[in-house]
């Protein structure tokens, strides 16, 4: 058990050390996708999203009782719904690093809570957790919203409201994929040591809050944009594109080597 708990928190570094975003192929991909193709993506987003996955590893680290889980994880999947829906259809957005810092702070909040900080650095309880994780639930969808309309923006798509709800369906499975992995292996982390475990792993959860926190602040004062570099680079490529049709066309057509 020792070395289990020794491991996680070095585990968590090197998976945080790769910057979160949308890959090239699926922004690719989603130029011309189905709406089963969108309930992948929202699903791929969701399994692959470390800051969503750390958030709900604090959330469910000490709830035993299933009911708990229940009215925890129902009142995220409605926060993040709302924004994400409400916020893509109405095309509300925001800069994408900022809103990922705000994310990454929800992180260091839950281990902070979980670590009982409230009580230990300020003298007073914890605000209440329910309302707290659908404060963050609707922070958390906001982000999902922003990359699902940063990526249409570069395809020149006018997303309806079927592909956002198909797109919204995928990040639930996504979810529950993720509760059916993560939930297992917290309760195989309860045990005589789980005291030292929780130290650990909420300490873990704090440190890697903060790198993505300071990081994705890095990217918004160096990036000087809205869109992750993952999309830039995509974004770049469909500009070269465009500018190379349309210089063919002012061409009547033929392509001019010089």
């Amino acid at each position: 058990m020792i070395k289990i708990y020794k491991i996680i928190p070095l585990f968590t570094l090197f998976q945080i050390a790769f910057s979160h975003g949308v890959s090239q192929s699926t922004v690719k991909a989603m130029s011309n996708a189905s709406l089963w193709d969108y309930i992948y993506f929202g699903a791929e987003h969701m399994v692959t999203g470390y800051d969503h996955i750390l958030f709900l590893i604090g959330v469910l680290f000490f709830l035993t009782n299933y009911l708990d889980i229940f009215k925890f994880i129902t009142a995220f999947t409605i926060a993040h719904c709302i924004t994400l829906v409400f916020a893509t259809f109405y095309g509300i957005t925001a800069n994408a690093f900022l809103i990922d810092a705000v994310i990454a702070f929800s992180v260091i909040y839950k281990g902070f809570e979980n670590l009982d900080g409230f009580q230990k650095w300020f003298s007073k309880p914890a605000p209440n957790l329910i309302i707290m994780v659908f404060i963050f639930g609707l922070i958390h969808g906001f982000g999902l919203s922003t990359k699902l309309q940063e990526i249409a923006a570069i395809n020149h798509i006018n997303l309806s409201l079927s592909q956002i709800l198909s797109f919204n369906i995928g990040v639930e499975l996504g979810q529950v994929i993720v509760l059916l992995i993560v939930y297992p292996l917290l309760s195989m982390l309860r045990g005589s040591s789980f005291a030292k475990v929780s130290k650990v792993s909420n300490w873990g959860l704090v440190v890697a809050g903060v790198y993505l926190f300071i990081f994705q602040l890095n990217g918004y004062f160096t990036a000087g944009s809205h869109h992750h570099p993952e999309i830039n680079d995509v974004k770049e490529v469909h500009e070269h594109h465009d500018n190379k049709e349309s210089h063919k066309h002012s061409h009547g057509g033929e392509e001019h080597t010089h």
